[in-house]
């Protein structure tokens, strides 16, 4: 029987690129106010509101103005400045309409409604519909609520504002899930944050001063609540404990956050069923015992137009991902256009959140069209690569996915197509006749039909060309064969050169059909996204100043003084700017350029500006194939940056999905600096560069031969020199493009920037109109700029010029103390992440006022530091502490030029203080930078402004790494009756370091203690009895002096290794208060860093052995039924660990457990001679008779020499031995395998036969 193939051959393209342009339009409202007169009449209190110009979503502020409160007009806008958001604060108050302005407080009626602006344009407000605005628990409703409350509309119910559904919360004691309360979020008990607390008090009947989620995060304010998840841990003073938090049977249906449409099961009919956008979910959990998972699973899909934020998966019965089940769920995304990729993941909460998914299946309930994506992966911190969120692509049957981008990939010699299959060949078959009229082009899909007999199943193809004709190089991406008699499809990845002067330079290549077309897209986004990042990671770097450009808005991220931020602001806007303070891989910390004490950080859905350093501050970043990148929490994955159409952030309260963009463009400034080197990349690869001959193509490698230095002739205007070839320049002249200018006005270029896709064009200034571009074969000419991406080029800077403009180091070794932060400055960074202040109050307090023109409130205070002999030139940093609380990092600093911290001088400072309580203790120091870093310190003394209350600190210390203790940091204790309120101890620290092969470090480590009484913050251990710190084995001495802490609670380490040999194995700590003899023991035995999450974590908190969490790889002591302690034991041999991922099959009578993916090499685990531990459920599997143990055979060094294993019964106590002594590698022993089958020994029972 012969049939008909039809073969498709896709060639590497470039993606078009779309210009969306988004129409805006707006509405003022009109209100009646009456006229405002000169001549007012004596108001002992006026109480005013006051609105945002052109912004009904601003609920307004109300104000009490009296000559008390406010003195002058400027002291009215300066409060106002801090409660309006407004970029450059309040500057002007007009009336309603914006007709009349307002210049003096006597001009301003009772009762009256006004509005604020920053300059003296004013766009009029709806004050009815400002007034209206929803309170934020009322944004949490179900999308069926807003439905039913439009529907009736016409009937009112309750006034406008007021609460008509409070929301159910579940209350939780700190570590006690049995002790729970269901409490309504009433206006009545929601009126503050502490009120509510006092309100959970009474509650609970027990103090509570603190809450947190049920995964461990802070919830810090009473909008946090409101938008949480639904449950909350109410604590004390004391730290979070992990406990069994389940809500879902006391909540449901409540609202999870990042949702703002409600996820119901399969069969809940609701109104939005019959809009687009509609999708129905299958979820199906793998068949295996602990597959399923007690967290909350969350759903993010990917359209052509737009992507959804994360969707919570819920139901109603509280079942849901268990093992073997699938669940089915109705979601409401909106119009996201053609979705080619999903991205699923979980909160990694409950008592067992590990999960292994089998596939997901989509169906478009408006269409009915089907997608199925295969998972077959672990979803766990403890399983194969640590991840807990993943992206899969989304294919339809035949659809190309992610074309690449080369130039010149196109070939003109013959192509030869052999097809193979389980019934024999096709033999070599010419591809000659395609629907195309010119073949193997760049970018095309060529398809061809081939007559043969009935091959059965295919199972590779030979294809290769005969490399005649010029230019007979190609780059072919895959080929998807169609058997139109079974309707079976073959897809065979490539991704390569066929040419003998490019990759290894052959051109015939053999390729084996994959399972199935989703494993060969996987693949080719997984490289896709590989690529780009590699490309693009160099804006990333520390020191760097960048833009984010978002395309729906057609603005740039800025974030203002008031910690608000949206995605409007101008190509010149100083709020639009970002430092790179922090890098580690994509893991980032982006700080304002223009306010240094805030960064970019995202909380609950939401963004705002943070203090530096927070655990919210961490942003990783996430690259898609259109080189747009996405900003994700760190700290929460799935949650990332978000805005609407009308640039402001889009959060929980965001009504419906549409106009959503969560991507972003990134620009680096400084980038055309004088005698900077730069690559003019023309793909993902490939870059301009100079040939030998002079010409130009855009096809070359990125090279030293594409290196070009900038020479910068005015603002925007650029001659590019060729590095290699010195005085040669690129230049268009006489209708060619080439790179044998001189460096005469044919070589000047007018820098374009593009905003559509974050690349530059090169405009000819003598020929206007004129741009440099690209030919097909890669081949540099002029032409005439079209938008399309053959004039388009990306620029990587290999080296910054000259100048120094926004902060950017000009090379690494310049602007080292403006950029790098000091090690001094990673502790105050690492101390308030740890208390995760927000934006507002940390600019509070760390402000120092040198005014004394307003009215001095109750936080105010002066601080008077007494030099010794020895001044400092280094930065000063100031921590008070109350018994309600601490403030700080306060910099003590000065506007005016006087030099600080002189030998003998007195420097005074005013600083403003929150609500801290009776203060009890200060810590003082400095970073030790500059040209004096040694400081001798003789007191401090604190005075109230207003009650004339003084505190004193009598110090004598001197702070240097090199003399005394060699500490830079000291507490003191406030001074009452000629003694300390609490004693000053000098606590003992012995840091004990493991006996694992490479288990030391030359990284710095730090310490922090906390205890009843607050926290030591956070030492360098830098001076310890041993010559050499931190060595294999080793028990390290040091010595940290602070103000007594009562009992202690909890150390925590950290750890900043710049690379795998770096990283340190700490056993535990042991601290000794020699005042009262005691002893507390914090366990650790585990590397840091570590991996949690899918990111590299540098830090750890340990607690007393009393009170410890446990962490993997320690096993806990309860064991639940068919609990197993496995241990596996790594050879004393060199090279005998491995970097694969090593799973074990145990076999019984009754069943086999299928393959338990034990952990990974990557992440320290099976190092030589060492014995790693896990625990592993094996019920109802029967007798145990063999396992199976091996690899996947990944990594680097996979190899791995195996010594024994042990296997303990948790509950019973059952221990087998098991001797392995052998290599489990392809490359020792026989070389074929890569697991190893060891037999269980009994002493009633011979050994089964061991099979290699």
């Amino acid at each position: 029987m012969l049939e008909e193939l039809q073969v498709s051959l896709k060639m590497s393209e470039t993606p078009s690129t779309t210009l969306s342009v988004v129409h805006l339009t707006s509405s003022e409202g009109q209100v009646h106010s009456p006229r405002h007169s000169n001549v007012t009449h004596p108001v002992v209190a006026k109480r005013i509101s006051f609105y945002k110009s052109g912004d009904p979503q601003f609920g307004g502020v109300k104000v009490v103005v009296n000559p008390r409160s406010f003195k002058t007009f400027d002291a009215l806008l300066d409060n106002l400045s801090r409660k309006v958001p407004l970029p450059f604060g309040v500057r002007n108050i007009s009336t309603p309409r914006g007709r009349h302005s307002i210049t003096r407080l006597e001009e301003l009626e009772d009762g009256e409604s006004y509005l604020c602006s920053h300059n003296r344009k004013v766009l009029p407000v709806d004050l009815d519909k400002a007034r209206r605005r929803p309170r934020p628990w009322l944004s949490s409703r179900s999308i069926s609520t807003h439905v039913h409350l439009s529907s009736a509309a016409a009937v009112p119910t309750t006034a406008p504002g007021m609460l008509r559904a409070p929301r159910r919360l579940v209350v939780f004691r700190n570590g006690d899930p049995k002790t729970r309360r269901v409490v309504l979020l009433s206006r009545r008990v929601t009126q503050s944050f502490e009120a509510f607390l006092q309100y959970l008090t009474q509650v609970m009947q027990c103090p509570v001063a603190k809450l947190y989620a049920t995964d461990g995060r802070k919830v810090p304010s009473l909008q946090a609540v409101i938008l949480s998840s639904g449950a909350v841990v109410a604590a004390g003073r004391e730290p979070f404990k992990p406990g069994n938090y389940d809500i879902q049977k006391y909540l449901l249906p409540a609202k999870l956050p990042g949702i703002s449409h409600r996820v119901h099961r399969k069969g809940k009919a609701t109104l939005e069923k019959r809009k687009s956008g509609n999708w129905k979910v299958s979820v199906t959990t793998s068949d295996f015992p602990n597959a399923g998972t007690s967290s909350q699973v969350y759903i993010v899909l990917y359209g052509q137009c737009r992507s959804s934020v994360p969707i919570y998966l819920y139901g109603r019965d509280g079942a849901r991902f268990q093992d073997g089940h699938e669940d089915i769920f109705t979601i409401t995304v909106g119009d996201i256009g053609k979705p080619f990729k999903i991205r699923i993941g979980h909160t990694n909460s409950g008592y067992s959140p590990s999960w292994h998914c089998k596939g997901i299946e989509l169906q478009n309930m408006n269409s009915g069209e089907k997608f199925y994506i295969p998972v077959q992966q672990w979803l766990a911190q403890e399983q194969e690569d640590g991840e807990i969120c993943r992206e899969f692509p989304i294919l339809s049957k035949g659809q190309p996915v992610l074309p690449g981008e080369l130039w010149n990939a196109g070939t003109v010699a013959n192509v030869y197509l052999s097809v193979y299959g389980e019934k024999g060949d096709t033999g070599s078959r010419k591809l000659s006749r395609s629907k195309s009229a010119l073949m193997f082009l760049r970018g095309q899909i060529d398809t061809f039909f081939l007559e043969a007999v009935n091959l059965g199943n295919l199972c590779k193809i030979v294809i290769g060309h005969d490399g005649l004709g010029p230019g007979n190089g190609w780059f072919l991406e895959d080929i998807v064969i169609r058997d139109p008699t079974t309707n079976n499809e073959y897809a065979f990845f490539c991704h390569r050169w066929l040419d003998e002067g490019e990759d290894d330079g052959k051109i015939v290549r053999e390729m084996y059909a994959r399972d199935n077309t989703i494993f060969s897209v996987r693949k080719k986004l997984e490289l896709k996204i590989k690529e780009t990042w590699a490309a693009e990671s160099w804006k990333f770097m520390k020191g760097n100043t960048l833009q984010f450009y978002s395309k729906l808005t057609g603005g740039f991220v800025r974030l203002h003084p008031d910690g608000t931020v949206d995605a409007v602001g101008e190509q010149t806007d100083r709020y639009g700017l970002f430092d790179v303070i922090f890098n580690k891989g994509n893991l980032c910390i982006f700080q304002s350029h223009e306010m240094r004490h805030l960064s970019l950080a995202l909380d609950n859905g939401g963004a705002a500006g943070m203090a530096s350093g927070g655990a919210l501050t961490e942003l990783r970043v996430l690259y898609q194939p259109n080189r747009c990148a996405l900003l994700e929490s760190a700290l929460c994955p799935g949650h990332t940056l978000v805005v609407d159409r009308h640039g402001k952030v889009a959060d929980e309260s965001s009504a419906g999905y549409a106009e959503l963009s969560k991507e972003f463009l990134v620009f680096v400034k400084g980038v055309f600096l004088n005698s900077a080197v730069v690559i003019l990349a023309t793909s993902l690869c490939q870059a301009l560069c100079l040939q030998s001959d002079g010409t130009c193509t855009g096809a070359g490698n990125q090279s030293e031969q594409s290196h070009w230095r900038v020479h910068r002739v005015s603002s925007g205007i650029c001659m590019f020199e060729s590095v290699k070839n010195a005085r040669m320049y690129l230049r268009i002249k006489d209708g060619h493009c080439n790179g044998t200018g001189t460096g005469d006005t044919d070589c000047h270029f007018k820098i374009k920037r593009n905003l559509e896709n974050a690349s530059i064009s090169l405009e000819s200034l003598k020929s206007p109109g004129l741009f440099v571009g690209l030919q097909p074969d890669g081949q540099a000419k002029p032409v005439i700029y079209t938008k399309d991406e053959n004039v388009c080029f990306y620029p990587r800077v290999i080296q910054f010029g000259r100048e120094n403009p926004m902060g950017m180091s000009a090379t690494p070794s310049q602007g080292e103390d403006k950029m790098h932060l000091s090690k001094h400055q990673k502790e105050t960074l690492l101390e308030s992440k740890a208390r995760h202040p927000s934006p507002l109050s940390s600019e509070k307090e760390s402000r120092h006022s040198h005014s004394t023109e307003t009215l001095l409130s109750e936080g105010e205070w002066k601080v008077l530091v007494v030099t010794g002999d020895t001044g400092t030139q280094a930065n000063v940093t100031l921590w008070v502490y109350g018994d309600e609380g601490v403030t700080g990092p306060i910099s003590l600093t000065k506007d005016s030029p006087e030099q600080l911290f002189l030998p003998g001088q007195k420097d005074e400072f005013q600083v403003v203080l929150s609500s801290i309580g009776e203060i009890y203790k200060i810590r003082i120091g400095h970073d030790g930078t500059s040209g004096q870093p040694e400081w001798s310190l003789q007191r401090v003394t604190m005075e109230h402004m207003k009650s004339k209350k003084t505190l004193n600190f009598v110090a004598n210390v001197w702070l240097s790494r090199n003399q005394a203790d060699g500490d830079i940091v000291c507490e003191l204790p406030v001074m009452k009756e000629g003694g300390p309120v609490f004693p000053l101890v000098r606590y003992h620290v012995d840091v004990y370091t493991g006996q694992l092969k490479q288990a030391g470090t030359e990284s710095e480590v730090s310490l922090c203690l906390y205890g009843e009484r607050g926290d030591s913050g956070l030492r360098l251990l830098h001076r310890s009895n041993m010559p050499v710190r931190f060595q294999r084995g080793q028990i390290d001495a040091f010595q940290i002096e602070a103000v007594s802490l009562g009992n202690l609670q909890k150390v925590l380490l950290h750890c900043e290794a710049s690379d795998k040999a770096q990283y340190w194995y700490c056993e535990k700590v042991i601290v000794k208060d020699p005042g009262t003899a005691s002893e507390s023991i914090f366990t650790c035995e585990r590397w840091i860093p570590f991996m949690s999450q899918g990111s590299m974590h540098s830090e750890i908190e340990l607690y007393c052995q009393e009170m410890q969490i446990n962490h993997p790889p320690k096993i806990q002591e309860e064991a639940n039924d068919g609990d197993w302690k496995v241990t596996v034991v790594t050879g004393d041999l060199e090279n005998a660990g491995t970097t694969a991922t090593v799973s074990l099959c145990v076999y019984g009578e009754a069943r086999c457990s299928g393959p338990i993916i034990l952990g990974s090499g990557k992440h320290h685990l099976f190092n030589p001679n060492s014995a790693d531990i896990f625990k592993i459920n094996l019920k109802d599997i029967g007798e145990i008779s063999k396992i199976h143990i091996g690899h996947d055979n990944g990594g680097e060094d996979p190899g791995w020499y195996v010594e024994e294993v042990t296997l303990e019964n948790m509950a019973t106590r059952e221990r087998f031995l098991l001797t392995v002594d052998s290599w489990i590698s392809d490359r020792e022993n026989d070389g074929q395998y890569t697991w190893k089958e060891v037999p269980i020994i009994r002493s009633h029972r011979g050994p089964l036969l061991g099979i290699m």
